[in-house]
């Protein structure tokens, strides 16, 4: 989580009032899941901003996005990243230990149009007690087990827990192997997806690896100096529906204007492919932190996640695309 400087914001707010149009609130959830609360917000259609901001590579399509407005007070805020869970539900997890539900709305054609049935719940910590306090509950990934259990990557106290599966998470996680590596305080995991025979987890200031129960294998070392925010970080990452690989989104941040994210595939090496989807002023840009990917009518789609750091000059934003 980084904050941005608060003239790059207004200028950013500035863009995406203007291309904003109000959808109203979410639809409710027809009956709130067991230990979940209902979370009330509203709505806002947004658009890829003034030209000369957005790029999009060949064969990548814009394929709708939408602000979520919330209360100063709801856990609809500094949202770190996403993991869709089928049938048009997603996952999210906040930098202060809130669990998010919400559903997908698309319209005919298929673009992202709305967000219903936003739920929430708090994590707990070993012991089975809430999170009460923010070293504790810095989430800042997520990803699925091959077998459904949900992983949660913190950092300030740098772990991996595994909640168990989302419709019967448990109170009292169980640790999961991380990498041997000196994490500082606020640059931790940001990246975690599902890997064959486990997960795969990328570090915000540089750093992927390849864990399992037993072990976590480098994939690609952390550089002798740290990747600083003036260049290119991962922030989230998840599994490639398409081909062996996953699925990168990054940000820059360089005063006092310069506020980018990049989204990449990322091969079973590390390396990263060709820029697909920039995004920068004068369009719509924020702090994006977020990533999930499916497959939709023969295409991938992408959703990308913003973290608005509570702060009201920043905003909640998920974005889709679909790629060729």
């Amino acid at each position: 989580m980084r904050p941005f400087a608060r003239t790059a914001l207004t200028l950013a707010a500035l863009t995406l009032a203007a291309c904003a149009s109000t959808l109203g609130p979410p639809r409710p959830a027809p009956q709130p899941a067991t230990g979940w609360t209902e979370a009330g917000a509203s709505l806002k259609s947004v658009g890829l901003g003034l030209p000369g901001g957005a790029v999009l590579a060949p064969g990548v399509r814009f394929a709708g996005g939408v602000e979520i407005v919330a209360d100063p007070t709801s856990p609809l805020h500094s949202l770190s990243d996403l993991k869709l869970t089928g049938g048009g539900g997603l996952v999210t997890v906040s930098d202060v230990g809130d669990l998010v539900r919400a559903r997908l709305r698309l319209d005919h054609a298929g673009r992202l149009v709305g967000l219903d049935g936003f739920q929430t719940r708090r994590l707990t910590l070993a012991d089975g007690a809430p999170i009460t306090e923010k070293a504790d509950g810095d989430a800042e990934g997520l990803a699925f087990t091959a077998s459904g259990d949900l992983l949660v990557s913190f950092e300030r106290d740098h772990r991996i827990w595994n909640y168990g599966p989302l419709d019967a998470l448990s109170t009292r996680p169980r640790a999961m192997r991380i990498p041997a590596f000196p994490f500082t305080e606020n640059d931790g995991i940001e990246g975690l997806a599902t890997a064959p025979g486990g997960w795969r987890a990328a570090g915000e200031s540089g750093g992927v690896w390849d864990c399992d129960p037993a072990r976590c294998t480098t994939v690609t070392p952390p550089s002798d100096t740290p990747i600083p925010d003036s260049e290119y970080r991962i922030t989230g990452l998840d599994r490639d529906p398409a081909r062996d690989g996953w699925m990168v989104v990054q940000r820059r941040y360089r005063p006092p204007l310069d506020a980018r994210a990049h989204v990449r595939r990322m091969a079973a090496d590390g390396t990263l492919g060709p820029v697909l989807i920039e995004l920068k002023l004068p369009g719509t840009t924020d702090n994006f932190e977020g990533i999930a990917a499916e497959t939709r009518d023969g295409r991938t789609r992408l959703y990308i996640l913003s973290d608005d750091n509570f702060n009201p000059m920043q905003r909640t934003l998920l974005l889709a695309f679909d790629l060729d």
